[in-house]
C-alpha cells in the first residue's frame, strides 16, 4: 500500500518577490505542491509559478490597497495579523522566518513545527540603529521592548529550528535561548556559472539599497581611487547613495539575473560591504569564477575564502572595520595580489552551496521529524 502524503503547512512572512528566501520556499513547495501555505500578503504574479500554484492564504494586511510598496511600514500590525492565521489539521508545519512567520499559532491538533529562521528580526535584536537612526529608535523603544518579548515568547511555538548560517545559529541561542542546525540556502550555480568574456576593470556591487548594506562604502572607495563601480539595486537609500557618487559610479537599477550573471562575469571583483545573515550574491558571484571583497563579519566569514585561510585556495578578501580607508586597503591589496585568485577555485568553492545539496540536507532533516525513530537528527553545527 502506498504511504499516506504528509499534510504539510508551509508559512512565509510576505510573498512580494523572488529574493533569496524566496527560493528556499520555492524548493519545498516543488517537494509538497498540495501543501497549505499562509503568508502575511502577497502581491499576486511576484513569485514563481512553483509558490503561486499554492495560493497563499493571506492575512487582513493583504486587504490593503498598494501594500506591496510600504508593508516594511506595517511592523506594528504584523503580530496581530500572524495571530489571525488559522491552521488545518496538518502533519508538519515548516516556517520560513525573518519576521514574524514562526510565531504562527499551533493547530488545535499539534505538530511538529520547524522553523527555517533567516534571522532573528534584525531591526530589533541586532540592526535597530541602522534601520531606525538614534532619535527615532529612542522614540520606539517602548514598543521594541515589547515586540523583543513577544517574538521570544513565540519561538516556543517552533519545536525545531534551523539556521542559515553559523551567523543566525548564534544570534538564535543568544535571542531565544534555543539550539538549531545550520543548512545552508540554495545558489542556482547551474545558471550562474563561468563564461568566456574577457573580464574588465570595474568593480560591482548587486544589493538592496538599505542603509545596513553599507554601499556608501563602496562608492567612498572607489571614488578615492577613481575606480568604475557599478550598483545594481535600487531602495530607500538610492537619492543619498547618489549624492556621494563621483564619475566613476554608475547606478543600473534593479537588473533581471541574466543582466546580473552578465556583469558577474566581466566584473573584476564584486563588493559586499554590508554585514549579512548569510549573503547569496556573493557565492553567485563566486559560481561565476568572480573573486568577493566582502566585510569580514557575519555570512561572507562563511562564503568568502580568504588568504590567510591556509587550508583553501583563496576565493576573496576580507575587511576588519566598515570604514572606508579599511575598504580601500583591501582594493589596493586585491590590485596588487590579483594572481592569487583563481576563477576554477571560486567555481569549486560555490558549488558546496548548489541546490540539490540544500534540498538533500533540508528533506533528509524534516524527513527525520516526520519519521523520529528511523535514525537521530543531525545535532546543531
Amino acid at each position: 500500500m502506498e504511504a499516506r502524503r504528509p499534510r504539510v503547512v508551509l508559512v512565509h512572512d510576505w510573498l512580494t518577490g523572488m529574493r533569496g528566501g524566496e527560493k528556499c520556499l520555492e524548493v519545498v513547495c516543488r517537494r509538497w505542491p498540495h501543501a497549505h501555505l499562509f503568508t502575511l500578503l502577497h502581491r499576486r504574479g511576484s513569485v514563481s509559478p512553483a509558490i503561486e500554484r499554492l495560493r497563499p492564504r493571506t492575512t487582513f494586511l493583504n486587504l490593503l490597497p498598494e501594500n506591496h510598496r510600504y508593508y516594511r511600514y506595517l511592523l506594528p500590525l504584523m503580530p496581530a495579523a500572524a495571530a489571525s492565521w488559522r491552521l488545518p489539521p496538518c502533519d508538519l508545519i515548516v516556517s520560513f522566518s525573518h519576521c514574524v512567520a514562526k510565531a504562527v499559532p499551533p493547530p488545535r491538533q499539534p505538530a511538529p513545527h520547524v522553523c527555517y529562521c533567516f534571522t532573528p528580526m534584525r531591526y530589533i535584536w541586532h540592526m535597530q540603529e541602522a534601520y531606525f537612526g538614534g532619535v527615532k529608535a529612542r522614540l520606539l523603544e517602548r514598543f521594541f521592548d515589547w515586540l523583543r518579548r513577544w517574538d521570544r515568547r513565540t519561538a516556543a511555538n517552533v519545536t525545531h529550528f534551523i539556521a542559515i548560517s553559523q551567523t543566525v545559529q548564534r544570534r538564535i541561542a543568544e535571542c531565544y535561548g534555543r539550539d538549531s542546525t545550520v543548512i545552508y540556502p540554495p545558489v542556482d550555480t547551474d545558471f550562474y556559472h563561468p563564461a568566456a568574456l574577457p573580464r574588465q576593470e570595474f568593480y560591482l556591487a548587486v544589493s538592496a539599497f538599505a542603509p545596513y548594506k553599507r554601499l556608501d562604502l563602496a562608492i567612498q572607495a572607489c571614488n578615492a581611487l577613481r575606480r568604475p563601480l557599478l550598483l545594481i539595486g535600487n531602495g530607500q537609500d538610492e537619492a543619498r547613495l547618489r549624492a556621494l557618487a563621483g564619475p566613476t559610479i554608475h547606478f543600473l537599477g534593479w537588473q533581471p539575473d541574466t543582466v546580473i550573471r552578465y556583469h558577474l562575469r566581466r566584473c573584476r571583483a564584486l563588493l559586499f560591504p554590508g554585514e549579512e545573515d548569510f549573503g547569496i550574491v556573493p557565492v553567485e558571484a563566486q559560481a561565476c569564477g568572480t573573486p568577493v571583497i566582502a566585510f569580514g563579519r557575519g555570512g561572507a566569514t562563511e562564503t568568502v575564502i580568504p588568504p590567510e585561510q591556509r587550508d583553501a585556495d583563496p576565493t576573496g578578501l576580507w575587511f576588519a572595520e566598515q570604514t572606508v580607508e579599511a575598504l580601500v586597503r583591501a582594493l589596493i591589496q586585491f590590485e596588487n595580489n590579483r594572481d592569487l585568485f583563481s576563477p576554477s577555485a571560486a567555481r569549486r568553492h560555490a558549488l558546496r552551496f548548489n541546490t540539490v545539496r540544500f534540498a538533500e540536507e533540508l528533506f533528509g532533516y524534516l524527513d527525520q521529524v516526520l519519521q523520529p525513530t528511523a535514525r537521530p537528527l543531525r545535532r546543531a553545527a
